[in-house]
């Protein structure tokens, strides 16, 4: 489904991916991994249309990303989830959902948008408990939960991910790696980087990890699970009881 092959990112003259190769397919989750300034979210970027600075290929459903704005990767079937959440502190939590599902109504489908806000309420029930509520006004984890339901209102066929379980309470962190299971059980095909490498790959089918812009490891999500270099760089005991939400 997303391909990318030797992708360089660059702000300037400083280069954050170097040539960096990875598959996604259909209906899989995959975790990218690694620590602060590892290149995860710049690749996320590139993808998305947001750097717009990167060489190499990024191709989703056969067809090149290279050239194309956001709004029309979104319409490709693209949403993000930003870092940080990024959600319209002034708007309402239902003028939220209503900006996520801009292409929908671009395309006339009204109706349709109708039954995916009964899907998403349905998913987050806080969010209907709030809906008239300004969206700054949220907890963080309220406010994740809202990033989630906005990037859903574009019906993704790859739902795109990057730190979901920042600053976010365990019992909330654990909430929010249940919604995303669920999403992937569902059938939508997830790529996820987050920093809480444990909990992500107990999700994950597959997995990447990043190390200074570079792809240093891949493999299935249970192998990466028990590597050593990965046990002892990012699944350490404290960093364990510290940030898996599950208790593990």
């Amino acid at each position: 489904m997303l391909r990318i092959k030797n992708l360089k990112c660059s702000y300037g003259s400083i280069t954050a991916v170097h040539g960096v190769s990875l598959s996604v397919k259909k209906g899989e989750l995959i975790s990218i991994i690694g620590a602060n300034g590892a290149g995860k979210s710049s690749l996320l970027l590139a993808v998305c249309g947001l750097m717009k600075t990167w060489s190499g290929e990024i191709s989703f459903e056969d067809n090149s990303l290279r050239g194309m704005s956001p709004p029309s990767i979104v319409r490709a079937g693209i949403s993000m989830v930003p870092e940080g959440r990024q959600i319209f502190s002034p708007l309402s939590v239902m003028d939220n959902l209503k900006m996520g599902a801009y292409t929908m109504y671009r395309k006339r489908m009204k109706a349709e948008v109708e039954k995916d806000f009964k899907m998403v309420l349905s998913m987050f029930p806080i969010l209907r408990e709030r809906a008239d509520q300004l969206a700054g006004t949220l907890s963080g984890g309220e406010q994740q939960m809202l990033a989630i339901a906005r990037a859903l209102m574009a019906r993704p066929r790859l739902l795109v991910l990057d730190e979901p379980s920042m600053g976010l309470a365990p019992k909330i962190v654990d909430m929010i790696f249940e919604t995303i299971e669920t999403l992937r059980n569902q059938g939508v095909t997830i790529l996820l980087v987050e920093q809480n490498a444990r909990a992500a790959l107990k999700i994950a089918d597959r997995g990447y990890v990043l190390e200074t812009g570079k792809m240093v490891l891949q493999g299935s999500a249970d192998e990466l699970l028990v590597d050593d270099d990965v046990k002892r760089a990012y699944l350490g005991q404290d960093y364990g009881d510290f940030y898996d939400g599950r208790g593990n």
